[in-house]
């Protein structure tokens, strides 16, 4: 046990499969800082016996989850990461809210009611969030983890009662902590808030970008640039407004986020088993909600067709693709970034980069787009995600979408590459760039498109014929305007700026 505590963190699941298959040694398999690591590599352990529905179960004494999770860690090893801090956080918050419901309408006795709050207390402060050891991908409509809170806030509960783990006879995961509850209610609830939490913690990150890039459009506003269509050469615009149209773009996109809250904070609590409020006493719904927003901060409201809050999953749809469009303006950003950046000699080198990292291993002196490059991969995966998202939030049948736990893995996936990785992108790179501001120069007197300005004094044809003398002989439209006498220097670098 101890060589585990001190080494869990320096191994990853594929050795512990490997050392796995050399032991080949049978066991049940027991989660550990949230990483799964079969038994045999324990010594010491000692076990209770909890029973479930189907039968006893084999659970370490020591852990806080029972039966069903017992039984879940070894179905559902998926992703190797246990369920995410905001999901747990929502559902702990729901049972609590849901104790706190039942004694008020006196569906559960007073003793076991505040057991459980202060339960529920214990872990919200940061206790036993390691005993959540349920894989973020696991059975459909979450039932899993439902019943993982369940358990741990049990066993939690009676150790406070001075009980032992696993003397559900005196407060049970079913009929007391899940009381009035069901995971087709539950689920949904909890993934609502755990979205909402986590576009509270990326909103402040993409002010932060927005901020940075409107103070680069600032910034470059006087430096003159020559704008490109299909990769090729267009009329001049200033690097400032350049930027400056990023910014639209992403407060545009930005703002699609925040308005798909509203659809988020209608949720499902209190419709039970599908939708019909099932075994719920009167009053509950309305008490319930009403001291979750209390202890969520969230202004939560409830959905009032509690069917179509099974059925359908349009509020998390609907987020998911504000997440997908910020990210396709966002990668457009970084494509960009990388292409002004590109050079020094070969490329563009309108934009300078800050150098965060050497660029390569073999290229002395190289310095690459790191960064913007790393954003661009983000984008891809917030883009993909949101393909799943699409295909769960469909896959729906009947009165119930089961397919919850991998929508959320999905859209908390997003937000959390989102949430982390935007303020070194802001700092270590938006906030770093710097303008060539004689490349951006040369670029506008060399290119021959900008004979398009000189088109209302000389004409159309004439400026045809200029445009393509420019490219033959490479002289620049100026130098050939000015021998021609068609206009004088001081009249085109009007027409220029």
């Amino acid at each position: 046990m101890h060589f585990f505590q001190q080494s869990t963190r320096c191994f990853r699941i594929l050795e512990y499969r490997i050392i796995w298959k050399i032991i080949q040694k049978k066991g049940s398999d027991l989660v550990i800082n949230s990483i799964f690591i079969p038994e045999c590599f324990r010594v010491d352990v000692k076990y209770r016996s909890d029973k479930d529905s189907l039968g006893p179960v084999k659970i370490p004494a020591d852990a806080y989850y029972g039966p069903f999770t017992g039984r879940a860690i070894k179905q559902y090893n998926v992703t190797g990461r246990p369920s995410h801090h905001n999901l747990i956080k929502s559902f702990v918050m729901i049972k609590r809210s849901a104790a706190v419901a039942n004694m008020k309408t006196k569906a559960i006795n007073k003793k076991q009611g505040t057991a459980i709050v202060k339960a529920c207390d214990k872990i919200l402060s940061g206790k036993h969030i390691d005993q959540f050891v349920v894989d973020m991908v696991n059975s459909g409509a979450g039932t899993a983890f439902n019943m993982n809170t369940n358990e741990v806030i049990t066993n939690v509960a009676l150790k406070g009662l001075g009980k032992k783990q696993g003397q559900y006879e005196f407060l049970h995961p079913n009929d007391h902590v899940n009381m009035s509850q069901s995971s087709n209610d539950t689920y949904p609830t909890a993934m609502h808030m755990a979205i909402l939490f986590s576009f509270k913690e990326m909103i402040p990150v993409i002010d932060k970008l927005i901020k940075s890039i409107n103070k680069k459009a600032k910034q470059f506003s006087k430096y003159k640039k020559l704008g490109r269509t299909h990769l090729m050469d267009a009329l001049p615009v200033t690097l400032g407004s350049e930027f400056a149209a990023y910014v639209t773009s992403l407060t545009n996109a930005r703002n699609q986020i925040v308005a798909s809250q509203k659809e988020l904070e209608q949720v499902a609590l209190g419709g039970t088993a599908v939708g019909t409020g099932a075994n719920t006493p009167r009053g509950y719904r309305k008490a319930v909600i009403i001291e979750l927003s209390k202890v969520s901060k969230l202004s939560l409201k409830p959905q009032k067709d509690m069917q179509y809050a099974l059925q359908s999953k349009f509020p998390v749809a609907n987020a998911s693709s504000a997440l997908k469009n910020f990210a396709i303006e966002l990668g457009k950003v970084s494509n960009d970034v990388r292409l002004m950046a590109s050079g020094p000699i070969a490329g563009l080198s309108e934009l300078g980069i800050p150098a965060v990292h050497a660029g390569s291993s073999i290229m002395p002196g190289k310095v690459n787009p790191s960064l913007a490059e790393c954003m661009n991969m983000i984008c891809f995966s917030v883009i993909g995600n949101d393909t799943t998202v699409s295909f769960a939030a469909q896959a729906g049948q009947f009165e119930l979408n089961v397919m919850l736990p991998g929508m959320l893995k999905a859209v908390l996936d997003s937000t959390d590459m989102l949430t982390n990785f935007l303020p070194i992108f802001s700092a270590n790179l938006i906030d770093g760039l710097t303008a060539n501001q004689a490349k951006l120069r040369e670029n506008i007197e060399n290119s021959p498109v900008i004979v398009t300005l000189l088109t209302p004094k000389i004409g159309y044809l004439k400026s045809a014929d200029l445009f393509k003398e420019s490219l033959k002989t490479g002289k620049t439209i100026r130098e050939l305007v000015v021998s021609k006498k068609l206009m004088t220097n001081k009249e085109v670098s009007s027409l220029l700026g």
